[in-house]
């Protein structure tokens, strides 16, 4: 165990680039343990490296759709930092096509990993939390799910990130009693990979944003 009684020790899914990198790196500057997850264990190692603080990482790459590869990384946070404290929900991805265009394929890949995937992990957290006395589950949702944007045509993906806000509704209830606290952060476009890699590609987002940019991780 490396860790203090009063240190935090954070799981994030979809930890390799964008949103969930991001947060990882700003809880380790705080100090906090993390454990970090993704499908690509290449780039969740290459990644971490950069980072330079072995001693508050743990990595536990899969497929976050799988209740096996949840509590595997609740296991890897509570032998390695003796606890798990916050756990959020950002492992996902995203490609907009019209309604009818979307597959079953397509269909069944967001349902997996954005609703399973959250389902699970945060069941998996909140067994162990509840022994602990306590804890707190954030989802990355999306926007979107809350109204529709016309130049967006994404019902898939937004029909499952829809799903996690149901989710979270129902836990902030259910959990609040084991001192669990659960939220939805909601953001627009930001700057990822998910969204675009080229300036050319993010020009044309700014336009659509009030403020004239995307927003930044």
């Amino acid at each position: 165990m490396t860790t203090t009684k009063n240190t935090n020790t954070v799981l994030i899914t979809g930890a390799s680039s964008g949103i969930g990198l991001g947060v990882a790196e700003a809880y380790l500057e705080r100090g906090a343990n993390v454990v970090l997850n993704a499908r690509n264990e290449a780039k969740l190692k290459e990644v971490t490296e950069k980072f330079g603080r072995p001693d508050q990482i743990a990595l536990v790459p899969g497929d976050i759709s799988l209740r096996s590869t949840s509590q595997h990384m609740v296991d890897a946070a509570v032998e390695r930092f003796g606890r798990v404290d916050l756990l959020v929900n950002n492992a996902g991805h995203f490609f907009p096509k019209p309604f009818t265009d979307y597959t079953e394929e397509d269909l069944d890949g967001f349902l997996a990993t954005h609703l399973k995937g959250t389902y699970f992990a945060s069941q998996a957290a909140a067994n162990q939390m509840r022994k602990q006395g306590g804890g707190a589950i954030v989802n990355i949702t999306t926007v979107l799910a809350l109204r529709g944007v016309t130049a967006i045509p994404a019902s898939a993906p937004i029909a499952a990130k829809g799903g996690m806000n149901a989710i979270t509704r129902s836990l902030a209830i259910e959990l609040a009693p084991d001192n669990i606290r659960v939220n939805t952060v909601a953001p627009g476009i930001i700057k990822t990979p998910i969204y675009g890699r080229t300036d050319e590609q993010f020009e044309e987002l700014n336009g659509m944003q009030p403020l004239g940019r995307v927003g930044q991780v």
